[in-house]
């Protein structure tokens, strides 16, 4: 309609339209050229809303789910986001909407957003927080059939209720429900709830988690109602600041349809999957118990939801657990039957966090999986790129045929990632002036910065959160090695920065002011630049527009990080520590895993080591293989690596291919699950919740007696070990329980090393309530080799052995036998 406006409104369609002049739409509506284009756009996209998807080609999949989220990167014209958490779950609708899988995304609508960053005179952050006024946003208010806007409601102590509306965003296909308590039925302090995206503290934050979690469950409730929608069968906690919605969906199962607290919790249970996303525990929510206890006891306590049960449910049961605290990913944990991190690597230190969960069974059985991350590649790969796609291998638009980019000729993508380099190189020094502007400096004083950085310097992009943990800084440890990498005369590189750090951090402004710093060097400023408010217009540059992204965290505090996939489907190379998504994907040729010293030395020796094996790699590798250039003038070898990184990595990023795994691996068995707890007036929850009442007071009787096996005294290879064990089950019916043997390979301390389990048989009578198992151990493979046996809980909706942390064991030293097998 008018593409120099566009630029100019950044892209926020709602206020394109709102300032294109009537001339313009007069001459619009003239065009027939225009029209049609119009037309079609139109016919594309009534199609992509209405017609069947993915989702719709299975069977038996959840008709609805709940997706909760304290924050949503959507667009930048929607600033309701903070950082990896927020654009994570705007790509999770989008990518939602492209599948057709029928997600409710809920959220809070913050009026400030989050905050716009500035740099002072001397490079310290500086916060504001500008006002958002949702009638300029594309939203809308969701009313009642009578016109009526919707009212959500939830009480809170002396008698106060607090009440919101809710606005209605269309993520394509995706509905998304944002609750504003910024309404006049509030006092000050009600309407200030939703002011600000992790504003405030204590009691503030308590309250914009109820309103998430309670609020957006009615939420949901009035829009189903409303439209007509599927109720959700799934609810899908992204991070623990919503796990208040699963006390909200106990109080309906009480009050609705009479269940018990503890078979509406087996009801709930059934169908919530929980995501964490941090491997930081300072990056979980934790409430002092007492400040709990005001806002869900005393007159405000719901009958149906009684205050102490609550406060089991956040409570640190386990091994040096705070009892005085209630943490918020516990609870969201013991709410959900199926738990999941964002990469395999944080799978893994997932498990080790919150073992103590379930305790007794060893940190690979706890239940706790994994789905790495993806990026929703419609918002982060450059138009360019895709239209390049389209016309060489079409099937990659589809999902399909990514080996064809290895045929991609190379002075194409050259061509493409220069003007994607320049690009960004504009945008930087557009955004670079207004930041020394706003520091105060004069227009004879910022003429410079016509000439920074330049579009055929190897460009190197660097954007995060700043805590502590992703090290900002670290590639200033040495400054005169990173001045001469940058004033190399023949192979010179160029770093972009962007970040923020929490207003209340004040290490990590601190990290930031000495970038700024240095940056600000008469000889570097042209060759490392710093941009203020880091959103996602400017990471959508950097990411297109680098030719390599650095991550260097401590190693394995990063979940996942996802900037990285989104350059490399932008035709950039990673240089990153292993850690997240990389750890798993990082194959010796998609780019340069920089060695980590973690567990190997302290802090600045680490620190030291890193450092340097930094600055090698970018010298000795990155930029040699760069500026390497053939007769023609391109880099061969750099583009080689290009494509191999698109060829395999392609399918591996990309969004679709995580909310597959979502779908196959938790929504639809936690909607099988749901649907098998509520039939019958709730039956199999009602049954569950009893029968796990019986097993937990038994438990303690059920004891290992003896263990024993026979056979040859030097077992080999292809043969099998009889094995006998003695068990008393306290009472309980031998159908309540697994007798297991776990075996496989063991170390130096003889413990087992990924076991196998295989489940004796028999339960056959010996004396005085005692049963006999046995069962055949196969040796499959020569070397050091142990088992050791154990019991667990057995019931067909259970999720797992290890669902309630329940497992006896043999007194030592029985039930280990160690040998070497020939």
């Amino acid at each position: 309609m008018d593409p120099a406006l566009w630029e100019t409104v950044r892209h926020d369609p709602v206020r394109l339209l709102g300032e294109v002049g009537p001339a313009r739409l007069q001459r619009l509506a003239a065009d027939r050229r225009f029209l049609r284009q119009l037309n079609d756009t139109a016919e594309d996209l009534r199609e992509y809303l209405t017609a069947d998807r993915w989702y719709q080609t299975l069977d038996d999949a959840p008709k609805a789910i709940a997706y909760f989220s304290p924050e949503y990167g959507i667009t930048a014209a929607l600033p309701q986001y903070s950082g990896g958490l927020g654009i994570l779950a705007g790509d999770h609708l989008k990518t939602a909407s492209d599948l057709g899988v029928p997600i409710i995304g809920v959220g809070l609508l913050y009026r400030h957003g989050y905050f716009s960053q500035s740099l002072s005179p001397d490079g310290w952050q500086l916060e504001r927080y500008p006002p958002i006024d949702p009638n300029g946003l594309p939203l809308t208010l969701l009313r009642e059939p009578d016109g009526a806007p919707v009212r959500v409601r939830i009480g809170l102590p002396q008698g106060h209720d607090l009440h919101a509306h809710v606005w209605l965003a269309r993520v394509g296909r995706v509905p998304q429900l944002l609750l504003d308590s910024d309404v006049e039925e509030n006092d000050q302090a009600g309407r200030d709830i939703t002011d600000r995206l992790y504003g405030g503290g204590g009691d503030h934050r308590l309250l914009q988690e109820m309103l998430l979690g309670i609020g957006g469950v009615r939420a949901i409730r009035a829009y189903c109602r409303i439209t007509g929608h599927p109720a959700p069968e799934v609810f899908h906690t992204n991070e623990g600041h919503a796990g208040y919605l699963g006390l909200e969906r106990i109080r309906e199962l009480v009050s609705e349809h009479g269940l018990s607290f503890d078979e509406a919790l087996e009801a709930t249970r059934a169908g919530t999957v929980f995501t964490t996303h941090t491997p930081v525990p300072a990056g979980i929510d934790r409430f002092p118990r007492e400040l709990v206890r005001k806002y869900f006891g005393g007159a405000n306590e719901e009958p149906e939801v009684p205050a102490e049960r609550i406060l089991e449910l956040g409570a640190e049961t386990y091994p040096e657990g705070d009892p005085a605290v209630f943490n918020m990913a516990v609870m969201g944990m013991r709410l959900a039957q199926r738990v999941n991190g964002v990469s395999t690597l944080h799978g893994q230190v997932s498990r080790e966090m919150f073992g103590g969960l379930w305790g007794g069974f060893d940190t690979a059985e706890v239940p706790v999986g994994s789905v790495t991350n993806g990026v929703h590649a419609g918002t982060w790969v450059a138009r360019e790129i895709l239209e390049l796609a389209a016309r060489e291998v079409p099937s990659v638009l589809h999902g399909e045929g990514w080996e064809g980019v290895r045929r991609v000729p190379g002075q194409e993508i050259w061509r493409i990632r220069r003007l994607l380099r320049a690009r960004l190189v504009e945008e930087a020094r557009r955004r670079l002036r207004e930041s020394w502007k706003h520091r105060g400096a004069s227009e004879a004083e910022i003429s410079w910065i016509d000439d920074a950085l330049d579009p055929d310097v190897l460009t190197i992009g660097f954007a995060r959160r700043v805590p502590s943990y992703k090290r900002l800084t670290l590639m200033m440890h040495d400054p005169e090695r990173l001045r001469a990498l940058l004033l190399d005369p023949e192979r010179p590189v160029q770093i972009v920065i962007a970040g923020k750090a929490h207003p209340a951090d004040e290490g990590g402004k601190r990290l930031i002011q000495d970038i700024v710093r240095f940056a600000d060097a008469e000889d570097v400023r042209h060759r490392i630049v710093f941009l203020p408010d880091y959103d996602m217009a400017l990471g959508q540059a950097l990411v297109q527009g680098c030719d390599v992204w650095l991550n260097n965290p401590l190693r394995p505090l990063e979940a996942c990080g996802t900037s990285g996939m989104k350059a490399a489907l932008n035709g950039g190379l990673n240089l990153s520590i292993r850690d997240g998504w990389w750890d798993e994907w990082y194959d010796g040729q998609n780019g340069w895993a920089i060695p980590s010293a973690d567990g190997l030395a302290g802090p600045d020796r680490r620190d030291a080591l890193e450092s340097a094996a930094l600055y090698e790699l970018v010298a000795d590798h990155v930029s040699v293989m760069f500026y390497d250039r053939d007769a023609s003038g391109l880099p061969r070898r750099w583009l080689e690596m290009v494509k191999h990184t698109i060829a395999t990595l392609g399918p591996k990023v990309l969004a679709s291919r995580m909310l597959r795994d979502y779908v196959q691996r938790y929504y639809v068995p936690a909607a099988r699950s749901g649907r098998a707890m509520a039939a019958d007036d709730h039956a199999g929850a009602r049954s569950l919740a009893v029968w796990k009442q019986r097993i937990v007071k038994a438990w303690p009787t059920v004891a290992v007696e003896h263990v024993e096996s026979t056979g040859e005294a030097s077992p080999h290879v292809g043969t099998s070990l009889p094995v006998r064990v003695v068990v008393d089950l306290g009472g309980l019916d031998p159908s309540d329980v697994a007798v297991e043997v776990a075996y496989g390979r063991v170390d130096d301390t003889d413990a087992l090393i990924d076991p196998s389990y295989l489940e004796l048989s028999g339960g056959e009578p010996v004396e005085e309530g005692r049963l006999r198992y046995v069962g055949e151990v196969p040796l499959a493979r020569s070397g050091a080799f142990g088992y050791s046996v154990r019991v667990v809980p057995r019931h067909a909706m259970l999720a797992g052995p290890a669902e309630m942390g329940l497992v006896t064991l043999p007194p030592a030293p029985h039930g280990m036998t160690n040998g070497n097998l020939r």
